[in-house]
């Protein structure tokens, strides 16, 4: 059903409100037209790209909980974060993330996601990687874009918690990794910590 622009500019804010992480293309097939449109009525509407979106969105609700890191030091961006539990980041892979006579992407862009979306699910000011057991189950090439899924498994002992992290492109594993997490658990009463080094 062809709408006017009106209406489809009313819709655009509506479907974008409700899922800020929409992209152009799936609003262009949304609404049966070029994605050229909808970056018009995005420009007309001051509705930022996605990629800013998504920033916006995670640096509002984010910054404040994070505490290992500051959010802009994630490498991708964190979408989604429960403190000592779990945690959410995406990363779309540039020509600047890829070996140039291949188009892979080089494997220490998806460690560093993995490895910073771990330290930023630690609930503490300090936390740093003790061990990672790392698996990278099939290349990742350029224009594709990475989930990273961090999930707390244990607290191992009051300084340290080991953290999974799963990445997909898709629905496809593409790294997993076991992270040893040391951080600074705090003595209540002001006292020294111990372990400090």
């Amino acid at each position: 059903m062809k709408r006017n622009k009106k209406e489809r500019q009313q819709l655009l804010i509506d479907t974008i409100k409700g899922n800020p992480f929409v992209t152009d293309e799936e609003l262009a097939e949304k609404f049966s037209v070029s994605v050229q449109t909808i970056r018009l009525d995005r420009l007309e509407l001051s509705i930022p790209e996605l990629r800013e979106r998504i920033k916006n969105v995670a640096e509002k609700r984010l910054s404040d909980e994070i505490r290992a890191l500051p959010i802009d030091e994630v490498i991708g961006e964190v979408i989604d974060v429960n403190l000592d539990q779990n945690a959410i980041s995406i990363l779309d892979i540039n020509k600047e993330h890829v070996f140039k006579r291949n188009g892979i992407a080089r494997g220490h862009h998806l460690f560093a996601q993995a490895n910073s979306l771990a330290v930023a699910v630690i609930d503490d000011e300090l936390a740093l990687t003790a061990k990672a057991s790392i698996l990278f189950t099939r290349s990742v090439r350029e224009n594709e874009r990475v989930v990273a899924k961090a999930r707390v498994l244990d607290t191992a002992s009051s300084d340290r918690s080991i953290v999974e992290v799963n990445s997909y492109v898709g629905s496809e594993l593409v790294f997993k990794g076991e992270f040893e997490m040391y951080h600074s658990c705090q003595p209540e009463k002001g006292g020294e910590n111990e372990n400090s080094h």
